[in-house]
């Protein structure tokens, strides 16, 4: 059962991180989301009203998967399409609806699923004293798990915006929204993008 608007507490000293939302993940791209084109509009209107707060991440393959380590060797050769060998440089970057708002809105790579895979965030994030990170984007069940998990270790409140996610699996992004409710009491909550207006006042 979700948290109710009064158990919420108010969000402050937050960032938006905007998770992934490329091209290679819009309609027509290699890792095509569907859900993508129906969440956009609600992301665009989140980063409208916090662009100075909002930093986009960017998925970033290797140009070839031996410039990986481990299984993502294994991974990037099943998808040897989408290293920066064969896949064109327009794939990795953000979607035209998005990509206007930077500058002001800050951009980073990563190299893995998580946000946190960029050796740089958590450290800008503790400089900025940032107590919360409010997480919409792609995709529900990977890379944004990934992030979820990764800014709990690290400490962070999470707001996940739920109408503001999208993925390739239904059951997938079911079963996170069930376990984000149930497991993370008191380190995660999800709401509404209007309900964030509401909760996180700047």
């Amino acid at each position: 059962m979700r948290n109710s608007a009064s158990d919420v507490a108010e969000i402050r000293d937050a960032v938006h991180l905007c998770i992934d939302m490329q091209n290679i993940f819009a309609p027509g791209g290699l890792w095509a989301t569907p859900w993508m084109e129906r969440v956009l509009p609600t992301i665009a209107s989140i980063v409208a009203r916090y662009q100075t707060r909002t930093i986009f991440t960017r998925f970033v393959t290797p140009l070839d998967p031996e410039d990986r380590a481990g299984q993502w060797q294994n991974y990037f050769r099943r998808w040897h399409q989408a290293t920066r060998r064969h896949l064109p440089p327009s794939a990795l970057e953000l979607v035209p609806a998005l990509s206007k708002f930077v500058p002001p809105a800050a951009m980073i790579d990563k190299p893995a699923y998580s946000a946190f895979s960029n050796p740089g965030l958590a450290g800008r994030l503790v400089d900025k004293k940032v107590g919360t990170v409010v997480i919409s984007g792609a995709e529900t069940d990977v890379c944004v798990l990934s992030t979820v998990l990764s800014a709990v270790d690290f400490g962070f409140r999470v707001v996940i915006v739920e109408d503001a996610l999208c993925s390739s699996s239904d059951v997938g992004h079911d079963a996170l929204m069930t376990m984000y409710r149930t497991r993370f009491h008191g380190q995660v909550d999800l709401m509404t993008a209007e309900e964030l207006t509401e909760f996180w006042r700047e």
